[in-house]
């Protein structure tokens, strides 16, 4: 891996982070992951390639993405995710300070592998982007549009659910906030 592949991972791993850390926006993609599905990492690199790198995805593109990552989600993140959330409420000796401790370094592990799926998607965006024409960071409106479409993608005709629209709005404006 050359550094500047190595630097768009890192950009797009740090990108991720601080979109996530700012007001509002790991509630609206919980919200978006429980009641629509929607692959977190997926659509946090989605937000980078539209408001950093200027590559507008469309359905085809979030299809692509999706099936770059897929097999890596449903047969790593997920299941890791899944128990450290089971590790929350039991089976015995769960919750428990002794379980703590187990579900600490699921939910580290569950971060690492959350790393290499953004790993995966941003070699998937280098592909995208060699292929690219010229480019402009995408406007509040097409980063929302871009984030609806993964949203779309995950939850079919629940993403017209109007609840949803906010949380995306909530996620777009972080993006552009953090971008500029």
């Amino acid at each position: 891996m050359t550094s500047r592949e190595h630097g768009l991972e890192a950009e797009s791993w740090t990108f991720a982070l601080q979109i996530y850390d700012e007001p509002n926006v790991a509630d609206a993609c919980l919200r978006l992951q429980t009641e629509a599905g929607v692959d977190v990492m997926l659509l946090l690199v989605a937000a980078f390639a539209a408001a950093e790198l200027g590559l507008h995805l469309d359905a085809a593109d979030v299809e692509a993405m999706d099936a770059a990552c897929h097999p890596w989600r449903e047969q790593i993140v997920r299941p890791l995710r899944a128990l450290r959330v089971t590790l929350k409420t039991g089976p015995a000796p769960a919750p428990s300070a002794a379980s703590e401790h187990l579900r600490a370094a699921i939910k580290a592990s569950e971060l690492a592998a959350e790393r290499l799926q953004n790993t995966l998607l941003t070699q998937w965006l280098r592909q995208k982007d060699r292929n690219a024409g010229a480019r402009r960071p995408a406007t509040r409106d097409e980063l929302t549009a871009t984030l609806l479409r993964i949203v779309i993608h995950a939850a079919g005709s629940r993403a017209t659910d109007a609840e949803l629209a906010p949380l995306v709005d909530t996620i777009a404006e972080a993006a552009i906030r953090i971008s500029r």
